[in-house]
């Protein structure tokens, strides 16, 4: 069974060719209107149950069109609609699901309860996010970097803030597409080290440099994320704000870096927070491309684990 569970979980000549056929099928319908279907159509006569126990925008509404795009058709489910693991054990949820569609995608908080869906699932199951990893947006990343500046391997990525999920599957990506990886945040935030040291092991260089400015010098590419959850606390608020408001992304951050260097976030974007209107909506902002391309790159993503 073909799953899409994490970018290290995904041989290196496998992610290249998803990239390369999300740019090809994002050109071949370049102009026409979004609800209009692909040239090809590889999931016809497909059915997709994408499952939300966090709530979502991007991923949500970026996955329904891509499968109207190719042909096929979803079934969109909440966690309180299905209570995985309480009403029904995840591993029934899976076995059950898997006799009506054609794959899973899953929006989790705990990546077992992903895990434990793929080892039961019958049909290919892909990770839409947990709190562990979040595979389909450094997809649609390197899609976008590529897409501007050309190749990625090679060049330097600085993450300001928060050693969260994104973060650990850029540390995934680094070392599965070749680019060199530098986290900049306060040490109590610091990501799990397990991530550096599997991209170390890969071969690509990952550092943790905790002054802003001296990390992000050279930088091909700067990202940030929000620096708190919509479950946090106020008092989890305030103390994150005072750990990471030195490492906000700012104009003068950004001089540090390389004159051509890009801007990325995830979205959504708490601005004049973790980023100012000044980089959001300036010229080295490609927030809105990354977020066109998680369309073009779970495309590319599913098709991969149908085999279409």
């Amino acid at each position: 069974m073909t799953h899409f569970l994490d970018i290290n979980k995904t041989a290196p000549t496998e992610l290249r060719a998803m990239i390369d056929q999300a740019a090809a099928m994002k050109a071949a319908r370049a102009g026409r209107p979004k609800g209009a279907p692909d040239d090809t159509q590889p999931l016809a006569g497909r059915m997709v149950a994408l499952i939300f126990e966090k709530p979502s925008t991007r991923t949500r509404v970026s996955f329904d069109m891509g499968v109207r795009q190719m042909g096929g058709q979803t079934m969109v489910l909440t966690g309180s609609e299905m209570q995985l693991g309480h009403g029904e054990t995840i591993a029934d949820t899976a076995r059950v699901l898997s006799r009506y569609v054609d794959m899973i995608m899953l929006r989790t908080y705990e990546e077992d309860v992903l895990l434990e869906m793929a080892d039961h699932a019958t049909v290919p199951v892909i990770n839409g996010l947990t709190n562990r990893t979040h595979p389909c947006q450094i997809m649609a990343d390197i899609l976008t970097y590529e897409e501007h500046r050309g190749p990625i391997a090679g060049k330097k990525v600085v993450w300001c803030g928060d050693g969260n999920n994104v973060f650990a599957s850029f540390a995934h990506a680094a070392g599965q597409f070749g680019f060199d990886l530098t986290f900049s945040g306060p040490e109590p935030l610091d990501p799990e080290r397990v991530f550096l040291e599997e991209a170390r092991a890969k071969g690509a260089n990952v550092e943790i440099i905790r002054d802003p400015a001296r990390a992000v010098a050279g930088a091909d590419l700067v990202v940030t994320d929000t620096w708190v959850s919509m479950h946090d606390s106020q008092t989890t608020r305030e103390r994150r704000h005072n750990q990471l408001r030195p490492y906000q992304v700012n104009e003068a951050l950004m001089k540090h870096a390389k004159p051509d260097a890009l801007f990325m976030h995830c979205l959504p974007a708490h601005r004049n927070e973790e980023v100012t209107d000044a980089v959001m909506d300036g010229p080295q902002s490609v927030v809105f491309d990354e977020a066109e391309n998680r369309l073009h790159a779970q495309k590319a993503v599913m098709r991969w684990c149908l085999g279409v």
